[in-house]
């Protein structure tokens, strides 16, 4: 059997990779506070914001990763907030750390030893993991640990047949993305891109998905924002 974990599969791209998973006959499990809504998906109810979570769904998570004769571990779940340096204390960069990156250590450390070889990990990033805006302090700061997080991890599980990349979505249309850019904006924002539109979340989900079965991608970090026009 194969088995996908996502974290944050609720909504936006963790939900449409889960339907693309299980459109292709993979068991998808679900780590989030909410329920993810696509049939056939196991929800396991944890919040990642708590450093303690694994101590709560270890058990409901290590039967899940015994019965797979391959996982696939993809940290999708992040936290977003309207920051600036000046003005963001540590307790509050903390709190974003433990979403965005934190927790995906701790998943690792607890899957990695029932992955076999031709598993994989995968790691949602951002075009705001390799540039920056205004006003996004530390979900950019997290964001560029999330591309360190995932070249250390290829570095380390080399000879292991188990492979990792991180995808770097653009602006994609999802609930976080309404919730923290005004609808005015919103035509302004689509315009960055060079087909001057907003991403899908299956598209992601596509890439989520194509990665998954592509060793050859090991280490990478991949820009899928639909090429963004620079001025």
């Amino acid at each position: 059997m194969k088995q996908v974990i996502i974290t944050g599969a609720s909504s936006g791209i963790g939900l449409a990779t889960a339907q693309r998973f299980v459109d292709a006959g993979y068991a998808v499990a679900n780590l989030s506070r909410s329920a993810c809504g696509v049939s056939g998906v196991t929800n396991v109810a944890c919040d990642l914001s708590n450093s303690e979570f694994l101590q709560q769904i270890g058990s409901e998570l290590q039967a899940i990763c015994e019965s797979a004769n391959t996982v696939t571990l993809i940290h999708n779940a992040a936290r977003l907030n309207n920051d600036r340096v000046g003005e963001t204390d540590s307790a509050q960069l903390r709190d974003v750390l433990e979403v965005n990156l934190v927790a995906a250590n701790s998943l690792n450390q607890f899957c990695l030893p029932f992955m076999q070889p031709g598993s994989s990990i995968l790691y949602v990033g951002s075009t705001l993991a390799e540039k920056a805006v205004p006003n996004s302090f530390t979900y950019v700061t997290s964001k560029h640990a999330v591309i360190g997080m995932m070249r250390a991890t290829c570095q380390d599980l080399a000879g292991t047949g188990i492979h990792t990349a991180c995808i770097n979505p653009g602006f994609t249309d999802t609930e976080m993305l309404r919730e923290h850019v005004p609808a005015d904006v919103l035509p302004s924002i689509a315009g960055m891109s060079a087909f001057e539109r907003l991403i899908e979340p299956g598209e992601i989900a596509d890439t989520l998905f194509f990665a998954a079965g592509a060793p050859v991608l090991n280490g990478a970090s991949i820009a899928t924002n639909l090429g963004q026009v620079e001025r």
